[in-house]
């Protein structure tokens, strides 16, 4: 018997120790310190402080893990009931779509230049997917225009913007690399950078312009 462990124990349980912090302090198990102190009567006082105290780390984080599962399974059963509320979509429906999207993020200042910028590669595999099968863009137009906070992972961007894009490396313009403003938060989130399409072409724009419009008013 583990004599100087037993006495240990029995000093800490009068103090008001439960089975698993005892266990900890002399490195013995439950069952043993359960067994060396079961003739110990702990005062109400004791007994209550024992109930009221807090769950040992370990099993706080079992239930903090838990309940972000459930909450997680939750969350996706939402996403994915919302989902199948989506029908295919059509080429109208991707007409309207890439107004949109260049409404929201693309340059209007050029008349004759269409220019759009993002992070995000499926935004641009989805602007490129309306730029090619609904305003019928030809792969030697587009222009891609890489930005990226890290000089070290420019060969990298390009290859995987030239991979999202469809787009050769030879129609790329030289990679903006932003050295002084750009904060490690930043260089972590963005290591890609972000993509900018460019098309030089007057009457696409005006296209666009006029798509645009027309779902404005019909909104407005």
């Amino acid at each position: 018997m583990k004599t100087l462990e037993m006495k240990r124990a029995i000093v800490l349980r009068k103090r008001g120790y439960s089975i698993g912090e005892i266990a900890k302090e002399v490195n013995a198990s439950k069952g043993s310190v359960s067994n060396w102190v079961k003739d110990i009567k702990l005062s109400p006082r004791l007994l209550e402080r024992l109930k009221s105290r807090p769950f040992a780390n370990a099993v706080v984080e079992k239930r903090r893990k838990t309940r972000i599962a459930k909450e997680q399974l939750i969350r996706q059963g939402k996403i994915e009931f919302a989902s199948g509320q989506i029908r295919a979509i059509n080429q109208y429906d991707l007409k309207l779509i890439g107004s949109a999207l260049y409404w929201a993020e693309g340059s209007k200042t050029k008349r004759s230049m269409v220019r759009v910028s993002n992070s995000d590669p499926d935004f641009i595999k989805t602007m490129m997917k309306f730029f090619t099968e609904i305003c019928r863009v030809p792969q030697k137009k587009f222009r891609i225009y890489i930005h990226i906070h890290s000089p070290k992972a420019v060969n990298e961007a390009e290859k995987y913007w030239s991979k999202i894009t469809g787009v050769s490396y030879k129609q790329f313009y030289k990679t903006y690399v932003a050295k002084s403003s750009a904060t490690k938060n930043k260089r972590e989130t963005l290591p890609m950078g972000t993509c900018e399409i460019n098309i030089c072409d007057t009457n696409l724009f005006l296209q666009i312009t006029g798509w645009i419009k027309a779902f404005k008013d019909l909104i407005t």
